[in-house]
């Protein structure tokens, strides 16, 4: 097999189901030929699963100490935080991860500074994606959270409703946060080369039923664990291994990606943008939507900014005008 890189990729939270599922990912597509798996609880049992597949042209390495992990890695993929459960919302994690994400940055900081890309995928991802890039001192294009997953629920959602593949919807976006306060953009969705916008309000896409599924989509997560009996692991894996070959060179990632946003109208937030995230990192432009749209992303983030401001009350992150002297970057 032909990798894209031999730098090291550190997968964190890998004893856990997402993160086992990470590793297999990124074995099967090739992305390095040197993985370490981290966890506070041993993940050496995925090690060994992993080296028994026969991915014999890869060195696989397991352990519990994050110097070791962490020394020389170029890439870093985290899921290493507490999964949510059934009835809880991604906000009821937010305090716990947070602290852990606190812990991550700072690791980084001490023991990686170097390290070319980090995703964060453990909830509520927006912050604890925010507070990683705050405390490791990396630029704001080396650190993106998954946020791909709710688009891909709107095109599965679509493709459902119409009998299509799903390449056949396109231009499926969500923006904002990643959660039930996403902003659902259909405006520049077509189906089989159909515009969305001609079809809702038809007898064959009532507003109702558009309105219901962008609901829907908000709550994607909440339905797998009902389905399941557990949070989704299998299609976080997938994306969040995507969107690290991209930054190693490979394909372009096809979905928006949560990113630090500074600007005139959005600011000190991580959310999902128009990204492109590739080797040079990740970019970003503003969204174009329907004012009914952008006003759902206005509104996404003031509730980000509800919860970032109760992190700087709970002390796990400063007053905003002190992150520039925790990282010179922001």
């Amino acid at each position: 097999m032909q990798y894209l890189t031999n730098e090291k990729l550190v997968i964190v939270g890998a004893a856990g189901m997402i993160g086992s599922n990470m590793a297999q990912s990124a074995l099967m597509m090739g992305l390095t030929t040197n993985l370490c798996l981290y966890d506070v609880f041993s993940p050496e049992g995925v090690a060994e699963e992993m080296r028994q597949s026969g991915f014999d042209e890869v060195n696989i390495t397991a352990t519990t100490d994050v110097a070791e992990a962490f020394k020389d890695a170029k890439y870093i993929i985290s899921s290493g935080g507490a999964p949510r459960k059934e009835g809880m919302t991604r906000e009821d994690l937010l305090a716990g991860n947070c602290k852990i994400a606190e812990e991550l940055g700072k690791n980084i900081k001490t023991y990686c500074p170097d390290v070319k890309h980090v995703v964060i995928i453990f909830n509520p991802a927006d912050l604890t994606g925010l507070v990683t890039l705050l405390y490791s001192g990396l630029k704001p294009g080396q650190v993106t959270t998954l946020a791909g997953l709710d688009s891909t629920r709107l095109q599965n959602a679509l493709a459902k409703k119409f009998g299509v593949m799903m390449n056949q919807v396109t231009g499926c976006a969500t923006y904002g946060g990643h959660g039930e306060q996403m902003a659902v953009f259909g405006s520049a969705v077509k189906i089989a080369g159909r515009p969305l916008t001609d079809i809702i309000g038809t007898a064959e896409f009532p507003v109702e039923e558009w309105e219901q599924m962008k609901k829907d989509v908000t709550q994607g997560g909440a339905a797998i664990i009902k389905l399941r009996g557990r949070s989704s692991f299998q299609s976080p894996s997938y994306l969040s291994v995507e969107m690290i070959r991209s930054v190693m060179g490979g394909e372009t990632f096809r979905y928006p990606a949560g990113t630090y946003v500074s600007n005139e109208k959005y600011n000190h937030i991580m959310m999902a943008m128009d990204t492109v995230l590739d080797a040079n990192g990740c970019s970003y432009k503003m969204p174009v939507g329907t004012p009914d749209e952008i006003a759902k992303l206005d509104a996404s983030y003031e509730h980000l900014c509800k919860m970032r401001d109760e992190l700087v009350t709970l002390n796990i992150v400063p007053a905003i005008e002190e992150w520039s002297s925790i990282n010179p970057n922001l």
